[in-house]
């Protein structure tokens, strides 16, 4: 079982049109065991997707017209409610929550002040994933923002987040720190030809041989939406599955 300090990724969950058809897509991919005897959801409506015999990520129904299919990080911590009031006092909105699963978790569902939209997460009986940065599980987790300077302030806020900003090519990349240790990423929207993309974030999950998870993600009816591409800490694709969620993969395989 992992040990999450307060502010740091502690789950990905997917909020799609298509329980079932997800598990097809993603349990091949990655290699996951879905809960429930044939990958059928459970009660609540929620699958959680297991590598390794541990939890790493969930999904569950929602998405529609006003809430595409897509993968969001949730941040762990001790206390949701206090949370949500920082979040608002910060400029950002609480859209759903806070609830409760019992013997589970409490859980609300955040967006900042440009939009992306977050989760946080406190233990009720389920800390969150139990295994990061293996193949098959959650490696980064990355806000693609247009609101970048704002953005420094707010997750400072609300999660006591540092910004460590670094030169990359002709913009700036930023790495979150929570008491010296990374947590996640930022990248500006500027610099690029973004259309009409919102702020958003993205996550990225640990794989072998990105080259040969992109090919096995397309033969699966996904999609691929950026090419295979090397960067200083692996190779990396993004893809989205075919509900149409964007994910990212990072491998550390060369091809």
């Amino acid at each position: 079982m992992t040990d999450i300090p307060p502010g740091a990724p502690a789950w990905v969950d997917l909020v799609t049109t298509d329980l079932a058809g997800a598990a097809r897509f993603y349990a091949p991919l990655f290699g996951w065991a879905v809960a429930g005897a044939d990958a059928q959801p459970p009660a609540d409506g929620h699958l959680v997707f297991h590598q390794q015999g541990r939890p790493v990520a969930g999904a569950g129904l929602g998405a529609g017209p006003q809430r595409p299919p897509a993968w969001t990080p949730y941040l762990a911590t001790d206390d949701v409610d206090g949370v949500a009031q920082r979040v608002t006092a910060a400029g950002g909105r609480v859209l759903a929550g806070p609830s409760d699963v019992t013997g589970s978790r409490r859980t609300a569902l955040c967006a900042d002040p440009a939009g992306a939209s977050f989760g946080v997460w406190q233990s009720l009986g389920l800390p969150g994933a139990e295994v990061f940065d293996v193949p098959g599980s959650l490696t980064w987790a990355e806000l693609t923002t247009r609101e970048w300077d704002r953005a420094k302030e707010f997750y400072r806020a609300v999660f006591g987040w540092t910004a460590d900003d670094q030169p990359m090519g002709e913009t700036t990349y930023t790495t979150w720190q929570l008491d010296g240790s990374p947590v996640a990423g930022m990248m500006p929207m500027i610099g690029q030809d973004w259309g009409d993309l919102p702020s958003h974030w993205m996550v990225y999950f640990a794989v072998t041989d990105a080259d040969t998870v992109a090919a096995e993600a397309l033969r699966l009816g996904g999609a691929l939406a950026v090419q295979p591409t090397d960067l200083p800490r692996g190779r990396f694709a993004v893809l989205t599955d075919p509900q149409g969620a964007f994910f990212s993969i990072l491998g550390t395989t060369p091809p």
